[in-house]
């Protein structure tokens, strides 16, 4: 059986180093001028500094450039994609074709992984962007478990799939909440990850739905976290290839606390099936503990029937 990568992300290198030493195989960093909803707004000295770390540990850097790109980005990507390569990155992560033409415009190095949100639905459309050069999918967050596991059987691709954290449900390039809050004669900062917003359903007042803006516009994230730990087993025994943890939206301790649970359940599984299942219970109750109160934990689509 293939061991699966664990990847999180990271708001800073002080969050990094945390998610390294707790058992992550790789980090996915990026700044908002091209990364859509990055966990922390990386400069391209904190990407050096970045790789720097993690490579003396044998770790990965991934960086998102999978923003919604409009014609003004396109001037200014080249350099941007020539830096990253020089910095010695191990994969960029693009949504957009733009990425991928000017990456072969400038003879990047790098390694191509395709994360086009809900696109990413089927093995055909990953197996053409394999063709492009794209080496791993993410696949949507939408698809349940018997579609991951078809997915992987056909795909031609590595196959990287969200096992735990936030999703996004809605995006929107307008400024969403700053423009709410002008229309009210308020004059507030940016409502960033930082003021912790979020928004309610009329008949369901108890969900909390955290909002948030950045250059790339208005994002609201779901109510609850999915946490697929106890069905780790079937995505190992399927040969998933990435498991991502998304840690936007939490605080270091707590995404190295689930980085390293998810580093003894995958290890245990390798060594052990019989221990895994022992002690399933045990992780969960200490991923409980941590997990915020107004915060569910869920399995998301991975046992539902998704119709788009």
């Amino acid at each position: 059986m293939k061991k699966p990568e664990l990847l999180c992300t990271a708001a800073n290198l002080d969050e990094l180093v945390q998610v390294m030493d707790a058992g992550a195989d790789a980090v996915s960093i990026g700044n908002e001028r091209f990364g859509l909803r990055v966990a922390g707004n990386f400069s391209l000295d904190e990407i050096r500094a970045a790789v720097e770390l993690a490579h003396a540990r044998s770790v990965k850097i991934y960086v998102s450039v999978n923003a919604v790109l409009h014609n003004a980005d396109l001037e200014e990507l080249p350099d941007y994609l020539k830096a990253l390569d020089e910095i010695g990155i191990d994969a960029v992560v693009f949504g957009d074709p733009a990425v991928v033409i000017t990456a072969r415009q400038v003879g990047l190095q790098a390694p191509l992984h395709w994360n086009a949100e809900v696109l990413t639905t089927n093995y055909e459309t990953m197996n053409y962007w394999g063709s492009k050069g794209a080496t791993r999918a993410f696949v949507a967050r939408e698809l349940n478990m018997d579609a991951i596991i078809e997915t992987k059987e056909n795909a031609e691709v590595e196959i990287q799939v969200q096992v735990h954290g936030p999703t996004c449900i809605f995006h929107s390039r307008r400024d969403l909440v700053t423009n709410y809050e002008k229309n009210k004669g308020e004059e507030l900062e940016r409502p960033g990850l930082d003021r912790r917003l979020f928004i309610t359903e009329e008949k369901r007042d108890e969900l909390q739905y955290p909002i948030y803006e950045d250059r790339n516009g208005t994002h609201i994230m779901s109510a609850d976290d999915i946490c697929i730990l106890e069905y780790l087993d079937e995505l190992m025994d399927a040969e998933i290839d990435s498991f991502k943890i998304e840690g936007i939206m939490k605080d270091a301790a707590y995404n190295a606390k689930v980085v390293a649970i998810y580093r003894a359940a995958i290890d245990t599984y390798m060594e052990d099936p019989d221990a895994f299942r022992d002690k399933l219970s045990e992780w969960m109750k200490e991923i409980e503990a941590i997990q915020p109160d107004e915060r569910e934990l869920t399995t998301g689509f991975f046992f539902k029937e998704q119709v788009y």
